[in-house]
Protein backbone atom coordinates (compact mmCIF):
# COMPACT_ATOMS: atom_id res chain seq x y z
CA UNK A 1 0.00 0.00 0.00
CA UNK A 2 2.83 2.27 0.69
CA UNK A 3 4.35 1.57 -2.59
CA UNK A 4 0.85 2.23 -3.62
CA UNK A 5 0.26 5.56 -2.58
CA UNK A 6 3.83 6.86 -3.78
CA UNK A 7 3.54 6.38 -7.24
CA UNK A 8 -0.07 6.83 -8.18
CA UNK A 9 0.64 10.36 -7.15
CA UNK A 10 4.00 10.78 -9.45
CA UNK A 11 1.90 8.77 -12.45
CA UNK A 12 -0.77 11.73 -12.22
CA UNK A 13 2.41 14.26 -11.84
CA UNK A 14 3.80 12.80 -14.88
CA UNK A 15 -0.12 12.48 -16.76
CA UNK A 16 -0.45 16.02 -16.12
CA UNK A 17 2.76 17.51 -17.31
CA UNK A 18 2.51 15.45 -20.71
CA UNK A 19 -0.87 17.08 -21.36
CA UNK A 20 0.31 20.06 -20.62
CA UNK A 21 3.20 19.63 -22.83
CA UNK A 22 0.98 18.27 -25.77
CA UNK A 23 -0.43 21.79 -25.95
CA UNK A 24 1.43 24.83 -27.37
CA UNK A 25 -0.48 27.62 -25.65
CA UNK A 26 1.26 25.97 -22.64
CA UNK A 27 4.15 27.35 -22.86
CA UNK A 28 5.11 30.11 -21.21
CA UNK A 29 6.54 32.77 -23.78
CA UNK A 30 5.46 36.00 -23.05
CA UNK A 31 4.36 38.00 -19.64
CA UNK A 32 1.04 39.58 -18.97
CA UNK A 33 2.21 42.97 -18.72
CA UNK A 34 -0.12 45.01 -20.84
CA UNK A 35 2.23 45.66 -23.80
CA UNK A 36 1.78 44.22 -27.07
CA UNK A 37 2.89 40.25 -27.51
CA UNK A 38 4.91 40.35 -30.64
CA UNK A 39 6.52 37.38 -32.39
CA UNK A 40 9.81 37.67 -34.83
CA UNK A 41 11.48 35.33 -37.09
CA UNK A 42 15.06 36.66 -37.79
CA UNK A 43 17.61 38.29 -35.69
CA UNK A 44 17.04 41.59 -38.00
CA UNK A 45 13.22 41.32 -38.23
CA UNK A 46 13.76 41.05 -33.82
CA UNK A 47 15.57 44.07 -33.93
CA UNK A 48 13.73 46.33 -36.54
CA UNK A 49 10.16 45.65 -33.83
CA UNK A 50 12.43 46.54 -31.07
CA UNK A 51 13.55 49.65 -32.65
CA UNK A 52 10.27 51.05 -33.38
CA UNK A 53 8.41 49.43 -31.23
CA UNK A 54 10.02 50.27 -27.95
CA UNK A 55 9.16 49.98 -24.46
CA UNK A 56 4.99 49.37 -25.50
CA UNK A 57 6.38 45.91 -27.02
CA UNK A 58 7.68 42.34 -25.64
CA UNK A 59 9.28 40.50 -28.45
CA UNK A 60 9.71 36.88 -28.62
CA UNK A 61 12.76 35.93 -31.96
CA UNK A 62 12.08 32.43 -33.20
CA UNK A 63 16.18 32.32 -34.67
CA UNK A 64 18.76 33.43 -32.36
CA UNK A 65 22.27 35.04 -33.67
CA UNK A 66 24.21 32.60 -36.25
CA UNK A 67 20.93 30.94 -37.27
CA UNK A 68 20.33 29.82 -40.68
CA UNK A 69 16.92 30.65 -41.50
CA UNK A 70 16.93 29.08 -44.62
CA UNK A 71 16.71 25.63 -43.40
CA UNK A 72 15.31 26.66 -39.87
CA UNK A 73 12.69 23.91 -39.01
CA UNK A 74 9.94 25.53 -36.37
CA UNK A 75 10.13 23.89 -32.93
CA UNK A 76 7.31 23.33 -30.08
CA UNK A 77 7.88 26.39 -28.55
CA UNK A 78 8.08 28.63 -31.95
CA UNK A 79 4.67 27.06 -31.88
CA UNK A 80 3.80 28.38 -28.91
CA UNK A 81 5.01 31.75 -29.61
CA UNK A 82 3.00 32.67 -32.63
CA UNK A 83 0.15 31.12 -30.95
CA UNK A 84 0.34 33.65 -28.19
CA UNK A 85 1.32 36.59 -30.17
CA UNK A 86 -0.70 39.20 -30.59
CA UNK A 87 1.25 40.37 -34.04
CA UNK A 88 4.07 38.29 -35.93
CA UNK A 89 6.02 39.61 -38.26
CA UNK A 90 8.58 37.85 -40.56
CA UNK A 91 11.04 38.91 -43.42
CA UNK A 92 9.70 37.20 -46.39
CA UNK A 93 10.54 36.54 -49.83
CA UNK A 94 10.94 32.52 -49.19
CA UNK A 95 13.88 33.81 -46.51
CA UNK A 96 12.02 31.78 -44.07
CA UNK A 97 11.48 29.01 -46.53
CA UNK A 98 10.03 25.91 -44.59
CA UNK A 99 7.90 28.37 -42.59
CA UNK A 100 6.55 30.76 -45.35
CA UNK A 101 3.65 28.74 -46.42
CA UNK A 102 2.40 28.42 -43.37
CA UNK A 103 2.47 32.03 -42.56
CA UNK A 104 0.79 32.96 -45.41
CA UNK A 105 -2.08 30.64 -44.66
CA UNK A 106 -2.43 32.24 -41.00
CA UNK A 107 -2.47 35.64 -42.93
CA UNK A 108 -5.36 34.81 -45.24
CA UNK A 109 -7.99 34.00 -42.92
CA UNK A 110 -9.06 33.62 -39.49
CA UNK A 111 -8.51 35.75 -36.66
CA UNK A 112 -4.74 36.25 -37.60
CA UNK A 113 -6.01 37.85 -40.79
CA UNK A 114 -3.84 41.34 -41.20
CA UNK A 115 -1.81 40.27 -37.88
CA UNK A 116 0.95 37.78 -39.55
CA UNK A 117 3.22 40.21 -41.93
CA UNK A 118 6.24 40.48 -44.03
CA UNK A 119 8.03 43.41 -43.70
CA UNK A 120 9.94 43.07 -46.85
CA UNK A 121 5.90 43.43 -48.90
CA UNK A 122 6.63 47.02 -48.04
CA UNK A 123 9.22 47.29 -50.53
CA UNK A 124 8.05 48.43 -53.90
CA UNK A 125 9.46 45.94 -56.87
CA UNK A 126 11.57 47.61 -58.40
CA UNK A 127 14.14 47.79 -55.51
CA UNK A 128 14.45 44.10 -55.11
CA UNK A 129 17.12 42.40 -56.71
CA UNK A 130 16.42 39.24 -59.44
CA UNK A 131 18.68 36.31 -59.01
CA UNK A 132 19.91 35.03 -62.23
CA UNK A 133 19.95 30.96 -60.84
CA UNK A 134 18.33 29.68 -58.02
CA UNK A 135 14.89 31.52 -56.58
CA UNK A 136 14.41 32.15 -60.37
CA UNK A 137 10.72 32.08 -59.84
CA UNK A 138 11.38 34.98 -56.75
CA UNK A 139 13.65 38.27 -55.52
CA UNK A 140 16.94 37.87 -53.62
CA UNK A 141 15.52 37.87 -50.13
CA UNK A 142 18.81 39.19 -48.33
CA UNK A 143 17.48 42.79 -48.42
CA UNK A 144 19.19 43.92 -45.55
CA UNK A 145 22.36 44.40 -47.01
CA UNK A 146 21.05 47.59 -48.11
CA UNK A 147 20.40 49.69 -45.24
CA UNK A 148 18.50 52.27 -47.85
CA UNK A 149 16.23 49.01 -48.93
CA UNK A 150 16.06 47.77 -45.53
CA UNK A 151 14.65 51.09 -44.31
CA UNK A 152 11.48 50.61 -46.77
CA UNK A 153 10.41 48.16 -44.19
CA UNK A 154 9.95 50.55 -41.46
CA UNK A 155 6.42 51.32 -42.41
CA UNK A 156 5.24 47.64 -42.11
CA UNK A 157 6.13 47.38 -38.80
CA UNK A 158 4.77 50.83 -38.25
CA UNK A 159 1.33 50.42 -39.40
CA UNK A 160 1.22 46.77 -37.99
CA UNK A 161 2.00 47.64 -34.43
CA UNK A 162 -0.26 50.75 -34.67
CA UNK A 163 -3.55 49.00 -36.31
CA UNK A 164 -3.61 46.79 -32.77
CA UNK A 165 -2.41 49.87 -30.31
CA UNK A 166 -3.79 52.80 -31.29
CA UNK A 167 -2.98 54.75 -27.87
CA UNK A 168 1.09 54.72 -29.32
CA UNK A 169 0.51 55.06 -32.74
CA UNK A 170 2.16 58.16 -32.54
CA UNK A 171 5.50 56.95 -30.55
CA UNK A 172 5.47 54.09 -33.44
CA UNK A 173 5.68 56.57 -36.03
CA UNK A 174 8.01 58.60 -34.46
CA UNK A 175 10.18 55.94 -33.49
CA UNK A 176 10.09 55.26 -37.43
CA UNK A 177 11.35 58.44 -38.60
CA UNK A 178 14.36 58.14 -36.32
CA UNK A 179 15.17 55.26 -37.01
CA UNK A 180 15.03 55.72 -40.63
CA UNK A 181 17.28 59.22 -40.02
CA UNK A 182 19.83 56.26 -38.37
CA UNK A 183 19.95 54.22 -41.26
CA UNK A 184 20.34 57.12 -43.53
CA UNK A 185 23.41 57.95 -41.53
CA UNK A 186 24.61 54.40 -41.25
CA UNK A 187 24.49 53.92 -44.89
CA UNK A 188 26.74 57.04 -45.88
CA UNK A 189 29.39 56.29 -43.20
CA UNK A 190 29.57 52.78 -44.90
CA UNK A 191 29.78 54.55 -48.26
CA UNK A 192 32.48 56.36 -46.65
CA UNK A 193 34.64 53.70 -45.00
CA UNK A 194 33.96 51.68 -48.12
CA UNK A 195 35.99 54.57 -49.86
CA UNK A 196 39.84 53.14 -48.19
CA UNK A 197 39.42 50.30 -50.51
CA UNK A 198 40.75 51.16 -53.99
CA UNK A 199 37.86 50.45 -56.56
CA UNK A 200 39.40 47.39 -58.21
CA UNK A 201 39.86 45.53 -55.17
CA UNK A 202 36.38 45.85 -54.08
CA UNK A 203 35.75 42.11 -55.16
CA UNK A 204 33.95 40.34 -52.16
CA UNK A 205 33.71 36.40 -52.30
CA UNK A 206 31.59 35.01 -49.40
CA UNK A 207 30.21 31.70 -48.48
CA UNK A 208 26.95 32.34 -50.45
CA UNK A 209 25.13 34.61 -52.42
CA UNK A 210 23.58 36.94 -49.29
CA UNK A 211 25.72 39.97 -50.54
CA UNK A 212 24.09 41.40 -53.85
CA UNK A 213 22.25 44.28 -52.19
CA UNK A 214 25.14 44.76 -49.88
CA UNK A 215 27.21 45.65 -53.18
CA UNK A 216 24.69 47.69 -54.60
CA UNK A 217 24.83 49.67 -51.78
CA UNK A 218 28.35 49.99 -51.26
CA UNK A 219 29.88 49.30 -54.71
CA UNK A 220 31.63 45.41 -54.79
CA UNK A 221 31.41 42.99 -57.19
CA UNK A 222 30.19 39.40 -55.33
CA UNK A 223 30.65 36.39 -55.65
CA UNK A 224 29.14 33.49 -53.21
CA UNK A 225 30.23 29.78 -53.04
CA UNK A 226 26.85 28.53 -52.68
CA UNK A 227 23.18 30.30 -54.52
CA UNK A 228 21.06 32.79 -52.54
CA UNK A 229 19.79 29.50 -50.41
CA UNK A 230 22.15 27.57 -48.05
CA UNK A 231 20.17 24.35 -48.94
CA UNK A 232 22.95 21.77 -50.63
CA UNK A 233 26.21 21.91 -51.12
CA UNK A 234 28.52 23.78 -53.76
CA UNK A 235 28.92 21.63 -56.75
CA UNK A 236 32.70 20.84 -58.14
CA UNK A 237 31.84 23.03 -61.13
CA UNK A 238 31.15 25.93 -58.84
CA UNK A 239 34.03 25.48 -56.59
CA UNK A 240 36.34 25.24 -59.67
CA UNK A 241 34.89 28.33 -61.11
CA UNK A 242 35.21 30.30 -57.90
CA UNK A 243 38.94 29.10 -57.43
CA UNK A 244 39.47 30.52 -61.58
CA UNK A 245 37.96 33.81 -60.74
CA UNK A 246 39.69 34.57 -57.50
CA UNK A 247 43.12 33.85 -59.06
CA UNK A 248 42.20 35.61 -62.02
CA UNK A 249 41.43 39.19 -59.92
CA UNK A 250 43.76 38.63 -57.49
CA UNK A 251 41.90 38.61 -54.79
CA UNK A 252 44.12 38.40 -51.41
CA UNK A 253 40.98 37.70 -48.59
CA UNK A 254 37.60 35.93 -48.86
CA UNK A 255 35.12 35.71 -45.81
CA UNK A 256 33.36 33.03 -43.70
CA UNK A 257 29.86 33.67 -42.52
CA UNK A 258 28.10 33.47 -38.97
CA UNK A 259 25.64 31.29 -40.38
CA UNK A 260 27.19 28.95 -42.82
CA UNK A 261 29.48 26.17 -42.22
CA UNK A 262 32.85 27.46 -43.13
CA UNK A 263 34.51 24.22 -44.28
CA UNK A 264 33.38 25.04 -47.87
CA UNK A 265 35.13 29.00 -47.89
CA UNK A 266 38.32 27.19 -45.68
CA UNK A 267 38.74 24.86 -49.13
CA UNK A 268 38.25 27.25 -51.97
CA UNK A 269 41.04 29.60 -49.82
CA UNK A 270 43.45 26.40 -49.80
CA UNK A 271 43.06 25.52 -53.75
CA UNK A 272 42.84 29.36 -54.29
CA UNK A 273 45.77 30.09 -51.34
CA UNK A 274 44.36 33.03 -50.25
CA UNK A 275 42.91 34.15 -46.23
CA UNK A 276 39.98 33.64 -44.82
CA UNK A 277 39.59 36.76 -42.47
CA UNK A 278 39.49 35.74 -39.03
CA UNK A 279 36.78 37.57 -38.29
CA UNK A 280 33.23 36.01 -40.19
CA UNK A 281 30.59 38.25 -41.32
CA UNK A 282 27.13 38.46 -40.49
CA UNK A 283 24.84 37.47 -43.48
CA UNK A 284 21.59 35.81 -42.08
CA UNK A 285 21.60 36.54 -38.81
CA UNK A 286 22.92 39.22 -36.23
CA UNK A 287 25.60 38.39 -34.00
CA UNK A 288 26.15 37.87 -30.39
CA UNK A 289 24.89 40.81 -27.60
CA UNK A 290 28.70 41.97 -27.53
CA UNK A 291 29.45 45.69 -27.59
CA UNK A 292 32.41 46.32 -29.97
CA UNK A 293 34.45 49.53 -30.32
CA UNK A 294 36.16 50.15 -33.91
CA UNK A 295 37.46 53.47 -35.38
CA UNK A 296 35.95 55.33 -31.67
CA UNK A 297 33.07 54.23 -32.01
CA UNK A 298 31.02 51.53 -29.82
CA UNK A 299 27.73 49.01 -31.65
CA UNK A 300 26.36 45.83 -30.69
CA UNK A 301 26.50 42.97 -32.44
CA UNK A 302 23.16 41.80 -31.94
CA UNK A 303 21.77 44.75 -33.60
CA UNK A 304 21.16 45.72 -36.97
CA UNK A 305 22.94 48.50 -37.19
CA UNK A 306 25.86 46.57 -34.99
CA UNK A 307 25.97 44.20 -37.87
CA UNK A 308 26.09 46.16 -40.68
CA UNK A 309 29.27 48.69 -39.20
CA UNK A 310 30.78 45.52 -37.92
CA UNK A 311 30.91 43.96 -41.28
CA UNK A 312 31.76 47.06 -43.28
CA UNK A 313 35.06 47.36 -40.94
CA UNK A 314 35.67 43.75 -41.02
CA UNK A 315 35.37 43.32 -44.88
CA UNK A 316 37.04 47.41 -45.53
CA UNK A 317 40.22 45.77 -43.10
CA UNK A 318 40.38 42.90 -45.46
CA UNK A 319 40.27 44.09 -48.72
CA UNK A 320 42.01 47.36 -48.64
Amino acid sequence: MKLYSRVLPLFSFLLICLSSCSDPASVAVFEDNGKLKVTATTTMVADLVRQIGGEHVQVHGLMGPGIDPHEYDETFRDTAAIKAADIVFYSGLHLEANMQATFEAMNAKGERKGRVIAVTAAIPKDQLITPESDYADAHDPHVWGDPSTWSMTIPAVVEGLSALDETNAEAYRQAGERYAKQLEEVAKWGQQRVQEIPAQQRVLVTSHDAFHYYARAFGFEVQGLEGLSTKGDASLKRNKELVDFIKQRGVKTIFSESAVNNKGIAAIARDAEVVVSKEELYADATGEDKAETRHGETYNHSTYIGMLKHNVNVIVEGLK
